[in-house]
């Protein structure tokens, strides 16, 4: 009996070991995903500010705070004394007030994490996942910074470890505050301990788009991983579904040493990479056009017909302009609006297709009146847009994608439409950002009664007072106008004083945030298309050139649950198929008779892998076979082949799953 029971055993490993069936396989490969979001926090708080505060800037070695602030005690209590501090007090304290005290962000990504879940759990490969979330700027929840014990500790050398609770606050120490807080795993480490072969990161920071935060967060985890295990490291290989390519990394400046954005002068020696070939296939993806398509269906107007609607494409920009040596955002962004635009135009057919265009937010500039580079009221007091393509000499998108965003509405006024949808494809979440800032910049432009729900209200997401208008924006600046009262008023203040206030810092020196002529009001009829020369404004209707229609914000994807889908599916195709991207010596058009070798990389996937090159000439309608089986292919058009030619490389893996890419655009010149 024993025997016989011995082959019966033997019998059912073999079997289990030719069909290795889920439920049957001994050992199934552990497979760990991070989930990199923007972060925040749920509740203002000045821990919470201070704590992302402090976050933000330990990821540059070069930022004063990293450099003098983070792990020396002394320094501790400045925090949230510097004027940037102060501007995001006052406006956070307006912001969360507003909706009811609590963001729904982090809510909202949980529930989208959720749905990841559920969906890589049902997957047909019987594979296994572990996920955790990484934020860029956590500000509530240390364990998801991306290495918290590095914000404990430092880089070496430091005088302190990070354990600040408000000791040095007028009202601290902060209660409950936690001063080992740092001192934890983060989502990297415990992934490592719970035995993950391999990892994949899919990142929703900035809506898909690569961008230095979700760059940062992986740079952060990489770190980690360096120091995993007391130092010793680990071999778990990292991959990051929106770059998979590495362009982030590839084009990264090389000289001098240590150089980040925050460095005092340009890089002396860049890295340049060229984009196409390298795609980034979540930002691509139609399914994430089609979740933004929905939102900006969901904010028409019922009221106003197709061909009289509008779609402004609003996003953010750089932050810092040397970003733009390494960061592909606006291009990432770009080929986002592009397809929202043409799956708009599909299922909306009667829509002009001059009216969805893109716009970005303003910069510093120079001012004529004082020749400083500063904040001026022309580019709304900001300094976040620095909208350049990548590796460009500060090259805005061209077409209908480069605007600034009053520019833009002010087009689109001109144009005589009579509904503006206002969309950001950089965000997929709801939170303070979207529910109160965005809306006070479209409403200072083209009004707050012209908001669709300026009737009823919206009592749900702005408990109280049903709207989420300040009485101006910019209502962190001072007040103190020369010792009286500042005017915010559109058009002036009874009692003679002007509007917008006077400059209060002095002309020889750089206008800083804080400064009341920066601010805007939040007027009925908004300050595009008016003059106050000409006559005071209407409270009850537009006057001059005002705008006379109505707008709305689009819905993001939220807790949709076909967005928990698109992150799951991006992830299994990492984890099954061959990713592929190709170069060729950072070459992007060759002459007839010259030679050009094109290389494919392969991320993912099972080895061995079989290789397959093709090419179409602009206009042709079929694929033509070129190359052989093999990793790189030398290509020498003839005499005669000049034209725009795509370039496409297909691979199969050992298990035949199969991934391609394609370059599109290249040029091949006559002699």
């Amino acid at each position: 009996m024993k025997k016989h029971q011995t082959i019966q055993g033997l019998f059912l490993l073999l079997i289990m070991a030719i069909l290795c069936m889920p439920l049957s396989c001994v050992k199934k490969e552990k497979i760990g995903v991070i989930y990199i979001l923007h972060g925040g926090m749920d509740e203002y708080n000045p821990q919470f500010l201070w704590d992302a505060s402090v976050h933000q800037f330990s990821f540059d070695q070069n930022h004063p705070v990293y450099t003098l602030i983070i792990w020396d005690s002394a320094w501790w209590p400045t925090v949230l004394t510097s004027e940037e501090s102060v501007k995001f007090i006052r406006k956070y304290a307006f912001e969360y007030e507003r909706i009811g005290g609590t963001d729904p962000f982090q809510k909202l990504s949980d529930k989208q994490l959720s749905d990841m879940k559920a969906a890589l759990n049902k997957n047909r490969e019987g594979l296994k996942f572990e996920v955790e979330v990484a934020s860029w700027m956590a500000g509530d929840r240390p364990g998801n910074y991306p290495y918290p014990r590095f914000l404990y500790n430092g880089p070496g050398g430091k005088p302190d470890k990070c354990t600040y609770c408000g000791e040095g606050e007028a009202g601290g120490p902060w209660a409950g505050c936690d001063p080992e807080r740092y001192n934890i795993d983060g989502p990297v480490e415990r992934l490592l301990k719970k035995g993950v072969s391999r990892i994949i990161a899919i990142d929703m920071a900035v809506g898909g788009v690569r961008f230095y935060k979700p760059f940062d967060v992986v740079q952060m985890t990489k770190r980690a991983m360096r120091n995993y295990d007391n130092g010793k490291g680990t071999t778990v290989p990292l991959l990051w579904v929106n770059d998979y390519g590495n362009v982030m990394e590839r084009s990264y400046p090389l000289e001098p040493e240590g150089w980040t954005a925050f460095s005092p002068a340009p890089p002396t020696l860049d890295s340049h990479v060229v984009l196409n070939g390298s795609p980034n296939p979540v930002a691509e993806d139609p399914d994430l056009a089609l979740l933004h398509v929905e939102g900006i269906e969901a904010g028409m107007s019922g009221a106003v017909n197709d061909e009289d609607t509008a779609v402004l494409l609003f996003n953010h920009g750089l932050f810092r302009e040397a970003r733009r040596y390494f960061d592909p955002k606006i291009d990432d962004t770009v080929a986002l609006n592009k397809n929202i635009k043409a799956l708009m135009l599909e299922r909306h057919p009667e829509i002009h297709p001059d009216n969805i265009i893109g716009a970005f937010g303003g910069v510093r500039e120079i001012n004529p009146a004082n020749n400083i580079y500063e904040r001026t009221r022309e580019m709304r007091g900001e300094d976040l847009a620095h909208s350049y393509l990548h590796e460009s000499a500060q090259d805005m998108p061209g077409d209908e994608w480069g605007y600034r965003y009053w520019d833009a509405l002010e087009y689109l006024k001109n144009r005589g439409v009579k509904h503006i949808v206002v969309s950001f494809p950089q965000v997929v979440t709801d939170s303070v950002l979207t529910s109160v800032e965005y809306y006070n910049q479209i409403g200072k432009e083209i009004g707050t009664k012209t908001w669709l729900y300026s009737g009823t209200g919206d009592f749900e997401t702005y408990p109280g007072v049903g709207h989420p208008f300040a009485d101006y924006w910019g209502n962190w600046v001072d007040t103190d106008c020369g010792g009286e009262a500042c005017c915010f008023e559109m058009g002036g203040c009874d009692d003679g004083r002007p509007y917008p206030p006077p400059r209060q810092q002095p002309i020889d020196q750089a206008r800083q945030d804080m400064d009341p002529s920066l601010a805007y009001d939040l007027s009925d009829y908004g300050h595009l298309g008016y003059d106050p020369v000409i006559g005071p404004p209407d409270p009850n209707a537009p006057v001059q050139e005002q705008y006379t229609g109505t707008w709305s914000m689009y819905v993001p994807p939220g807790v949709d649950p076909k967005m928990g889908k698109l992150l799951a599916k991006h992830v299994l195709n990492a984890v099954i198929n061959p990713m592929v991207y190709i170069s060729n010596g950072e070459i992007e058009k060759i002459t007839d008779k010259q030679s050009i070798t094109w290389k494919a990389n392969v991320a993912g996937g099972y080895p061995d892998y079989q290789y397959e090159w093709s090419i179409k000439k602009d206009g042709a309608a079929d694929w033509t076979a070129a190359g052989d089986n093999s990793a790189s292919w030398t290509w020498t058009p003839a005499s005669g082949a000049a034209g725009t030619y795509a370039i496409r490389c297909r691979v199969t893996d050992s298990k035949t799953h199969t991934g391609e890419v394609i370059w599109k655009g290249f040029v091949v010149s006559g002699l």
